[in-house]
């Protein structure tokens, strides 16, 4: 009931699924938990909550089966670093049904339904074959609620989960005026200042071509498919409170577009070189290379400057130094940090 309505609220987009706190996965681990849990459920006759449930109204055997998980939790600690490797093992981050199963979230979510309702069914019909004779409940109620739930699935397998372009369309009224004002283009004085700030974690994430990125792109910059950005949401969520985001393309129209995906998805402080690259190069000149003729200037999206060697970042204008900038540089530094939104979480977990 609690994945049909949270993935309800998110498909209507009255929730974001990204900032709900998921487990994440250790899959060998888990595994050999999830037995040990099973056969103690089983042979038991409880699961913690209702052992404690049992206590409270003094039932022996309630009694003793929270005593013994006081037990186990007490031996636990005291042991698990002897076995911390295996503990650990299978790390897979927050790894979910449908990134498994390589199928939508709806078509997930309508499966674990059907299959829950099915098992709740199977069960039910072995209770009736090897538990106590009891009499018939009506099962108008059970049909009923089963069929609402169907209905739910399926409604969120047909309304389906927001892309980024979808969430940008909701919050365009607000961000569309960050990006006519300049607010968010750093000029490449401020970037080279960044670049050597020991109190920000910058992430420069270059969408250029793989071409462009290996004749010349800035020390430390990571090369990224713009095509790729919605499936590195996740990990850039998970970056440290002070990590700046700075997207580099030849010009801006690319960056932009990065900027409108990942401020869209709830990435906090996320920046476009100003100019793009071309800028850059026009500002920290270096011998090696020279700006294109005018028709070839022409084309968006172009570097517009020749490389005679693939050098990368190994040229003094990769990485130059914040305190010997160009004479007369002048620019209005623009990057502030904005606290991240807090994923909620609770429950076991």
């Amino acid at each position: 009931v609690a994945m049909v309505l949270i993935f309800s609220a998110t498909g209507l987009g009255f929730l974001d699924y990204k900032f709900i706190w998921v487990n994440p996965t250790y899959l060998w681990s888990g595994i050999v938990g999830g037995l040990i849990m099973g056969f103690g459920f089983i042979i038991g006759g409880f699961c913690p909550g209702t052992s404690l449930v049992a206590l409270a109204t003094l039932k022996i055997d309630g009694f003793f089966f929270a005593f013994g998980v006081l037990i186990g939790i007490f031996g636990f600690g005291e042991s698990v670093s002897t076995f911390e490797g295996f503990w650990n093992a299978g790390f897979l981050g927050r790894y979910t049904l449908p990134e498994w199963l390589g199928i939508s979230t709806g078509a997930t979510v309508l499966i674990v339904v059907a299959m829950a309702i099915f098992m709740f069914w199977g069960g039910e019909k072995l209770e009736g074959i090897f538990g106590e004779k009891r009499a018939k409940q009506p099962a108008s109620m059970k049909l009923l609620g089963a069929g609402a739930l169907v209905v739910l699935a399926i409604s969120v397998l047909a309304v389906g989960q927001p892309t980024a372009d979808d969430r940008w369309e909701w919050i365009e009224a607000d961000k569309q005026p960050l990006i006519s004002d300049r607010a968010i283009q750093i000029h490449p004085g401020e970037l080279a200042g960044l670049m050597h700030d020991d109190q920000i974690n910058l992430v420069m994430l270059d969408l250029r071509d793989e071409r462009d990125f290996n004749l010349f792109h800035l020390k430390e910059a990571h090369l990224l498919d713009p095509r790729t950005l919605e499936q590195q949401i996740d990990w850039l969520l998970e970056a440290p409170a002070n990590t700046v985001f700075m997207l580099i393309g030849n010009d801006e129209q690319t960056a932009t577009e990065g900027w409108k995906t990942l401020t869209a998805s709830g990435v906090a402080n996320v920046y476009v070189l100003e100019g793009g690259m071309n800028n850059w190069l026009a500002v920290f000149g270096h011998p090696g290379h020279e700006y294109c003729a005018t028709a070839q200037r022409k084309a968006d999206g172009t570097l517009r400057h020749h490389f005679s060697i693939a050098l990368g970042d190994r040229y003094s204008s990769a990485a130059p130094d914040p305190h010997e900038l160009p004479e007369g540089l002048k620019f209005v530094s623009k990057v502030q940090l904005q606290q991240k939104r807090n994923k909620a979480s609770g429950g076991c977990g």
